[in-house]
């Protein structure tokens, strides 16, 4: 082996950790996948089990900036802030947690048949190059004003219209907003940098922490659902049962039957089970896997 390939393997992978309201959804996604991290209340490089890995906690917005100049390999941010960044990464997995959209919202008496008044406004928004692509797509006489959190009291008096995220839209009622317009849908997502992706060592390593946290991620989706059917209800059951490629099947004692077992998904469940019953399925018993890795 080349004395830097073996440097390179050496090296370890710096992984961006988020601080704020994404990190416990990030580390029990990771723990559930049997990744530890400990960290103190006030430390900002926390241990990870897993070998080679150096990790550090960064604000999402930090991690976008430090995975677009390279000195981060691996970080999870919010996909508002790689638009607006403009960040040249690589998403690699899309966890699904802490999905938010980004609305353009105004006072109801502002807003008509889902547009602005015709006049000069002021547009008020943590994401300024968002914000300025908005206005200028829609070719508004606007003026904007960066705000640095609690946008949603910026209207009436010191901006007519906002775009901020918004999770339930209960902050922005509060505030007698209304949304008349969805500009994305965000959500914590995980992202390499181009260099460290277009490397092949670098990228099997990412690849790897990928598949470990994407099983966790179809787990929750899942359930596994076994079953005792007779002969004669085999076929029905087997028809009904979704699953990820073919239902395990093994013959019962005596050949009395079968047992069968699939990982069906979460929310078919409720109908699932009663249309089970109802075509010969006895003795059903649902769990709920750890991982799963197709």
């Amino acid at each position: 082996m080349p004395p830097d390939a073996r440097s390179e393997i050496q090296s370890p992978l710096r992984l961006a950790l988020p601080k704020g309201r994404m990190q416990e959804g990030v580390f029990t996604l990771m723990a559930d996948a049997g990744i530890q991290i400990r960290a103190g209340s006030r430390g900002y490089r926390p241990h990870i089990s897993l070998a080679g890995i150096d990790a550090k906690i960064l604000k999402p917005q930090n991690v976008v900036e430090m995975l677009h100049a390279g000195s981060r390999d691996l970080g999870f941010a919010g996909a508002d802030w790689v638009r607006e960044l403009q960040a040249d990464v690589v998403e690699v997995l899309d966890t699904g947690l802490d999905r938010v959209r980004l609305v353009a919202a105004a006072p109801a008496t502002l807003v008509t048949d889902g547009r602005l008044p015709q006049r000069p406004i002021v547009v008020a928004s943590e994401y300024e190059r968002i914000a300025e692509q908005w206005i200028r797509e829609r070719n508004l006489s606007a003026s904007f004003v960066r705000s640095y959190g609690a946008t949603e009291v910026f209207p009436p008096e010191d901006a007519d219209c906002i775009l901020d995220i918004a999770a339930t839209g209960d902050t922005l009622r509060a505030q007698n907003l209304t949304v008349f317009e969805e500009i994305m849908v965000s959500s914590t997502r995980l992202y390499a940098s181009t260099p460290a992706y277009a490397d092949p060592i670098r990228r099997a390593e990412i690849d790897r922490l990928v598949m470990l946290l994407a099983s966790v991620l179809e787990a929750r989706r899942r359930v596994m659902v076994e079953t005792n059917v007779s002969r004669e209800a085999f076929d029905r059951v087997v028809a009904i049962l979704p699953c990820m490629r073919q239902p395990t099947v093994s013959e019962l004692h005596n050949g009395s039957g079968y047992a069968i077992k699939a990982a069906v998904p979460r929310e078919r469940l409720p109908l699932l089970i009663p249309e089970l019953k109802a075509n010969g399925a006895t003795d059903i018993v649902v769990t709920e896997p750890s991982q799963i890795i197709p």
